[in-house]
């Protein structure tokens, strides 16, 4: 049976792992791209102040950078430490965009950002500025191949099971890239990358603003921030919607647990505003609905219905129940791998053997499953509505203040009052943290609402851990809480170190003076 101890903390470290390390992607993907816009001004204009919020923005950058190359090589780390069977039975297609990731994003970016800090004396304007625009190319790859990985998590497309070698193998990298969910989910992480970007910038001058330090500078930072800040906001807006629908036709159980929805209801199905989901009664109290919405969203048409929570467990065990068919001949092939009858059997039903293997949590041999057991299995597909129901309402709450946000700040910009109302600016502020709070949830609502599958249909979680013991995982999950834990107060110390530090106080590298021969016409 099942060792549920080992189970639970291979996830429990998994999450720490993740969410630690998604504190600085999004932050990655999305300041980059501020320095390649500022640094373009920079050399269009010759204005040394835009220079100089490059080479600023550019060390809190780096610092960031650094951070997420220790967090996320640790979590690679985890697959063959915890997720052995994981990697076992999945590892041909998993591997793959991984692999490519590292061969050809990771590296690059590694080699664009020692050339972006040590290259200001080294080459010329228009040489680095390519330099910039390069790196933030290379963050998106790197994002892109990630995405494309975990997307094959959520919609297993381009791959089968192969009866000879028990595992999973790629028949088609052309649909794992073109993934529906890999699309869909790598436009809107990174536009949410970009929100993030945007606010950190914001908030940090919004700090020199209300100290009267570095105003101009500042005032410049603002700028850019409110209007790629609320563009990008708008784009996640849209592109969650994209996202929803992806979600609503690969993962229908994610979808109706995200709405707390227990019942299939008519076409077009409502969105539920509020309401408070009571699990053990499968209903939901005080629900605030407006009609028509979740329809539109979930199905882009007025007469397609969703299927509830409750529907969905019932089509869950007639997938076990042809499942166990599977998994049975499956089990004859081992023995006769020419067996023509197993393998017929097997071709018909082996998009459900996934449904079998849920059995494994309750019963040693599928095929002796009781109903009890089947139900219990179908049941377990039910994942935590009460936390994804409201990490999604937390999330798409956040999304509509930032664009509210960003629309008030590009207003004030336009009309240069960004530092003639301080309550703006104390708002600006302390809504820092709230971008992180959105990307974070967006993960749960993501991670968390696919369980109890590793792998969508395929692989169940519970059986993708290593054969090691709850001991052996406290001990490595006790060393990454300390590891992250210093990291996260190296990262703090350093970002506050460097923000009060202030443009002002920047002496990372030998600044060249500008060439006036470059825009003779400009003044500093």
């Amino acid at each position: 049976m099942i060792d549920s101890d080992v189970v639970t903390l291979s996830r429990m470290q998994f999450a720490l792992t993740a969410l630690y390390h998604f504190l600085f992607v999004p932050l990655t993907l999305g300041l980059v791209w501020i320095l390649a816009i500022m640094e373009s001004v920079y050399v269009m204009t010759g204005r040394e102040v835009w220079r100089r919020m490059t080479q600023f923005w550019g060390v809190l950058f780096g610092i960031n950078f650094a951070m997420g190359v220790a967090t996320g090589i640790t979590m690679e780390f985890q697959f063959g430490m915890n997720w052995a069977y994981y990697a076992h039975y999945v590892g041909d297609v998993f591997g793959t965009p991984l692999a490519i990731e590292g061969l050809m994003a990771f590296f690059l970016e590694g080699t664009l950002i020692g050339v972006f800090f040590m290259g200001w004396t080294r080459i010329s304007p228009v040489k680095h500025l390519l330099v910039t625009w390069f790196l933030a190319l290379a963050t998106s790859l790197s994002a892109l191949w990630i995405l494309v990985a975990n997307a094959w998590m959520q919609n297993p497309v381009g791959s089968a099971f192969n009866a000879q070698t028990m595992r999973m193998e790629v028949t088609s990298f052309a649909e794992v890239f073109f993934n529906p969910v890999a699309q869909a989910k790598f436009v809107h992480t990174v536009s949410a990358g970009y929100v993030l970007g945007s606010m950190f910038v914001l908030s940090i001058s919004a700090w020199y603003l209300l100290r009267g330090r570095n105003v101009d500078f500042a005032k410049r930072s603002m700028t850019v921030a409110a209007s790629f800040g609320l563009a990008a906001a708008l784009s996640v807006v849209v592109l969650g919607d994209e996202s929803g629908y992806a979600v609503s036709e690969n993962q229908k159980m994610k979808m109706a647990a995200i709405e707390a929805m227990w019942e299939t209801e008519p076409a077009p199905a409502a969105f539920t505003v509020f309401g408070i989901p009571d699990v053990p009664n499968r209903t939901t109290h005080y629900a605030l609905q407006v009609p028509w919405v979740m329809g539109l969203i979930g199905t882009r048409s007025i007469d397609k219905p969703i299927p509830g929570i409750n529907n969905l467990v019932e089509e869950t065990k007639g997938k076990i129940g042809t499942g166990i068919q599977a998994y049975d001949a499956m089990l004859v092939l081992r023995e006769d791998r020419n067996n023509a009858q197993a393998k017929e059997i097997l071709a018909a039903h082996d998009k459900d053997l996934g449904y079998a293997l849920l059995l494994k949590h309750f019963v040693e041999d599928p095929r002796k499953a009781t109903p009890e057991d089947i139900q219990k299995a179908a049941d377990s597909t039910i994942p935590n509505v009460p936390v994804l129901f409201w990490s999604f309402r937390i999330m798409v709450a956040c999304g509509f203040y930032f664009i509210a946000l960003f629309g008030y700040s590009f207003w004030l910009s336009s009309r240069r009052r960004l530092d003639r109302n301080r309550w703006y600016l104390k708002l600006a502020l302390w809504s820092l943290p709230l971008p992180w709070v959105a990307a974070e949830l967006g993960w749960i609502v993501a991670e968390y609402g696919r369980q109890p599958w590793a792998i969508e249909g395929i692989l169940p979680t519970a059986l993708g851990v290593s054969s090691v013991s709850a001991s052996q995982v406290w001990t490595s999950l006790g060393g990454f809480a300390l590891f992250y834990t210093a990291l996260a107060v190296v990262d703090v110390v350093l970002m506050l170190k460097f923000a009060r530090k202030g443009p002002d106080g920047l002496g990372i590298w030998p600044i060249a003076p500008r060439d006036p021969s470059l825009h003779p016409a400009v003044q500093d």
